[in-house]
Parts: structure tokens; C-alpha cells; sequence
């Protein structure tokens, strides 16, 4: 896999539990020779909780990518016009964000930099993390499976016993997921055991 010259937006939201499977994908990336173009939430950026601290986290991420991290609206809005992006991945995607996303609403510094992205007809890219995936959520993912250059890293059900709605993206799987959604594919199957 040879992605010199690409440069990916790799945007965070709020799925704490999944930064550490999250950010080695990242490096696999920079190793691929992608220029990495790094936005979170505030949320994500801002937010000590027992999975780590958001210092550490965002610390990680300026060393992975040598940038500094696109944390406001205000930010992120020239990611369109200045067509800065080959490719946005949000990893994790939050239910909160699948949400907004199907809505069009554009008040975080990761929806804004989805719609600034996508304005310019290039794939964007949503690894789900959501306890509610398969219940509140699932309408959402369903109106982003139909829309135009919008892809999936193939996810399932992380733990059916015990939180039977939750799904999660197979984080494994997201460069493979990458490089199909920059030709314009589906990576498939889309539904997998995790």
C-alpha cells in the first residue's frame, strides 16, 4: 500500500473506549506515506476520562501527523474551499455524529469538516462506535449507507450479550476501507463478526 501524495483528514469524536484501537490505524496511515491533516471534536480533544487523558491523546496525534489538531468550526470550514482533503475519515464516529451528519447540521469541528470535504464530491470515510447502533442510531447509518461518497469501515456487534444495540467498526479494517473509498468502493462486506 503506497499513499504518498494523499492527504487524509482523520477526524476524532467522542468514543473514548476506541482511541487505542483508533490511533495505531492513524500511524499505519503515515507509514503508507499519507499526509494526515488531524481534526477532533472538542469533546474528544478536551476530555480527561479512564480510557486517558485528551493531552496524551492529542499529544499522540501531533507526533503521528506533525500538525497541529482542527478543533473549531471555524477551523475546519476551509477544508472545502481550499479542497485541502483527498479523503476525511471520522474514526470513531459517535452516534452523536452519525446524527448530525444525516441531519446536516455542521456545529462541531468534525461535521463541519464533513461538509466542507464533501462539497467538493470526495469520500468520506465513518468508523462507528455507538452503544446504540442497532436501535436510536440505526436510522442514521441507514440514510448514510444511501448517500453519495459517504463509506464504511465494515463493523458489527461488539458485544451482543451484554449490549445488545452497540456496534462497533472493525478498526483493523480501516485502511483497507480507505483505499476502496478513494476509488470509490465499498469495502465489503460491510457486516462483520467482531
Amino acid at each position: 500500500m503506497d499513499l504518498s501524495g494523499i492527504t487524509v483528514g482523520f477526524a476524532l469524536t467522542g468514543s473514548f473506549c476506541t482511541f487505542r484501537a483508533v490511533l495505531p490505524e492513524m500511524e499505519n496511515l503515515a507509514k503508507a506515506g499519507a499526509h494526515i491533516l488531524p481534526v477532533m471534536s472538542a469533546i474528544a480533544a478536551n476530555t480527561d476520562t479512564r480510557f486517558g487523558k485528551a493531552a496524551d491523546f492529542c499529544q499522540r496525534i501531533r507526533d503521528i501527523t506533525g500538525e497541529e489538531i482542527i478543533t473549531t468550526v471555524q477551523a475546519a470550514e476551509p477544508i472545502g474551499p481550499g479542497r485541502l482533503l483527498d479523503i476525511l475519515i471520522i474514526a470513531p464516529c459517535t452516534g452523536n455524529t452519525l446524527g448530525k451528519l444525516a441531519g446536516g447540521i455542521t456545529d462541531t469541528s468534525v461535521t463541519m469538516a464533513a461538509k466542507a470535504h464533501l462539497r467538493n464530491s470526495r469520500p468520506v470515510v465513518l468508523a462507528v462506535s455507538t452503544n446504540d447502533g442497532l436501535s436510536a442510531a440505526a436510522k442514521n447509518i441507514g440514510v448514510l449507507l444511501s448517500r453519495k461518497n459517504h463509506f464504511f469501515v465494515p463493523f458489527g456487534q461488539d458485544d451482543p450479550d451484554r449490549k445488545p444495540a452497540s456496534l462497533v467498526a472493525n478498526m483493523s479494517l480501516l485502511v483497507p476501507a480507505t483505499e476502496a473509498a478513494l476509488m470509490h468502493r465499498q469495502l465489503q462486506p460491510i457486516l462483520t463478526r467482531n
